[in-house]
């Protein structure tokens, strides 16, 4: 069996592409408020929304509660693309790498939120969360924010 891989998920969002993606380039530091997966955030370098700058992260997944530091590596405006490199915690425990790329594609009636994970596992068997288990979180925390905003 392979080490490193590649996981994928879509959501069907209702809220408008751009205004889904703003939260994520502006708004960050509001998850916490709007998905209670997500029960704390904040900027450990740099700020909340340019490419170097890292946050720090506590969230539940499966269950358990976790925390880890995100960096942003690449902003694409233009295509609503961010990719973050994720470490520290129960990650670099069991990941030599794992990076994660949110993609919002705008639709007719509303946008597709695309998550990515390309990971490299240290071993085999590993103590962290599955990257299928994050692309769950994920999901869920998609849908919390595309809740809010369409209640906006």
């Amino acid at each position: 069996m392979s080490l490193s891989g590649k996981v994928e998920s879509e959501t069907e969002i209702e809220a408008t592409a751009a205004k889904f993606f703003h939260i994520f380039r502006k708004q960050l530091g509001h998850v916490p408020n709007i998905s209670p997966e997500v029960h704390g955030n904040s900027v450990h370098e740099g700020n909340w929304e340019n490419i170097g700058s890292v946050k720090h992260w506590e969230y539940t997944i499966e269950g358990r509660k976790h925390t880890t530091k995100e960096k942003i590596e690449s902003i694409d405006d233009d295509n609503k693309i961010i990719k973050y490199s994720v470490y520290d915690g129960d990650v670099t425990d069991s990941y030599k790498t794992f990076k994660v790329t949110l993609q919002v594609i705008d639709r007719e009636n509303g946008g597709l939120v695309k998550w990515t994970i390309d990971y490299e596992k240290l071993k085999e068997d590993i103590t962290a969360a599955s990257p299928d288990s994050y692309l769950v979180l994920f999901a869920k925390i998609t849908n919390d924010i595309d809740a809010h905003l369409v209640k906006e």
